[in-house]
């Protein structure tokens, strides 16, 4: 009876935080989405007010990726921990990986272990 109380409450668990990281990326797009329509708006769509779009959209979707992998690893050790279920958080994790690192290239314009440029330092300070 414990067990699967507890197995019930862990489901629960990783459904919240699964839905946690869907709302972000939603969250995320429909920010980054009104910033930049707001910005057309009120003055012209240049380049940096798309790239600012871009950033505000890609941090949404690499913040949500965070906790989709958090979920599915709640899932794959504490539910049904076998070599399978093992076998395939590891693609998951793979992937989401490779996502996410693409989206950080993406967003900051270098690799996550480089040091920003002192151009980017003083964008970054002046905001």
């Amino acid at each position: 009876m414990d067990s699967i109380f507890t197995a019930n409450l862990l489901n629960v668990i990783t459904r919240t935080i699964e839905w946690c990281g869907i709302a972000i990326i939603v969250g995320g797009l429909i920010y980054g989405s009104v910033r930049f329509a707001l910005s057309v708006v009120l003055a012209k769509a240049d380049e940096p007010r798309f790239r600012r779009y871009r950033a505000d959209a890609g941090r949404g979707i690499l913040l949500g990726l965070e906790f989709l992998v958090a979920a599915d690893i709640i899932a794959t050790v504490a539910i049904e921990p076998s070599l399978e279920s093992l076998a395939v958080l590891a693609g998951i994790v793979a992937i989401r990986t490779f996502l996410s690192l693409s989206l950080e290239v993406e967003v900051s314009g270098r690799w996550p272990w480089q040091q920003p440029s002192t151009e980017v330092q003083q964008r970054q300070q002046s905001k």
